[in-house]
């Protein structure tokens, strides 16, 4: 088989050491097999980039072991000028023929980096994981608003409070309202009718007909911690959400053509163009405020 790649570096990348070994080839065929372990803090990474530097390798390949290879290419990734960076499936290397033990990690993965056998993971640059972090972080408080919603829809119907049974929307001006009344302890339906907006108005009785259950003081203290919960929530959504919409300014032109598509809106081309799936669990809402942000 041929070498492909002629000064090529394999790491073994774990928490506390990255052991690196060097396979070059020179000009006469020569090849010389270099290791050496280094640590994990930030100056020992800058240490193993000056080592490669100064052995002339032009491509490192790593394992993407659990968050512990992103330290290690957070350094060398400042250097990509000078050599390729290559980060592959562990799945991968495990799946081709060979010995395999910890000891032997980086020399298996440079060798096979030398034969051009690996195949590289897209990662993108610095901005999209930036905000793909923040997509995430906004997608796991959405997930718990959910489930905050959820157990004050279940908590309604354990006192035969049927109110999302008239109403669309929980989380709705009307819902928190009324809701909001509960927990202040006013538990009359023909007072908290009174509370009803828009086209709800026209459903007074059947709102009244809800609101007739089994108040308690355990029900009330239990609803006003789900719906403190709720607003804390609230609360945290809508800074992420204004710090989305001004990471995504510099792709204004792009996302406006996205959503000239039939069918495509802000949130999906947002996601779209971040690289994301368009799997519910992945979507973004972008609240309407951060949405004026964006298109001011």
């Amino acid at each position: 088989m041929d070498v492909v790649y002629r000064r090529c570096c394999g790491l073994d990348v774990h928490k506390q050491t990255v052991v690196a070994c060097l396979l070059l080839l020179d000009e006469a065929g020569q090849k010389t097999k270099k290791k050496r372990e280094f640590g994990t803090f930030s100056d020992d990474l800058r240490q193993l980039m000056r080592w490669l530097l100064s052995n002339h390798v032009t491509h490192v390949a790593m394992e993407s072991t659990g968050v512990f290879w992103i330290p290690v290419w957070n350094v060398l990734e400042q250097c990509e000028a000078n050599f390729a960076l290559t980060l592959i499936n562990p799945q991968h290397v495990h799946a081709l023929p060979g010995r395999k033990t910890d000891r032997k990690d980086g020399e298996r993965i440079a060798e096979l980096m030398q034969y051009g056998l690996l195949k590289g993971s897209f990662i993108p640059p610095p901005p999209i994981r930036e905000l793909r972090d923040l997509s995430r972080r906004r997608t796991h408080l959405q997930g718990e608003r959910n489930r905050v919603i959820n157990r004050i829809r279940r908590l309604l119907e354990t006192v035969n409070i049927k109110l999302g049974s008239v109403v669309s929307d929980i989380t709705g001006k009307t819902a928190r309202l009324i809701l909001g009344e509960i927990c202040r302890g006013n538990c009359t339906p023909e007072e908290l009718v009174k509370l009803a907006q828009a086209s709800l108005k026209n459903k007074r009785t059947e709102l009244i007909g809800s609101l007739k259950g089994f108040y308690s003081e355990h029900f009330r203290w239990l609803l006003t911690e789900a719906v403190q919960d709720l607003a804390y929530l609230d609360r945290k959504l809508e800074p992420l959400d204004q710090q989305l919409a001004k990471r995504l300014l510099p792709y204004g032109d792009l996302i406006r053509r996205l959503c000239t598509i039939p069918g495509v809106d802000f949130t999906t081309a947002a996601v779209e163009m971040r690289g994301f799936s368009l799997r519910s669990e992945t979507c973004v809402t972008i609240s309407l405020e951060s949405w004026k942000i964006f298109s001011a």
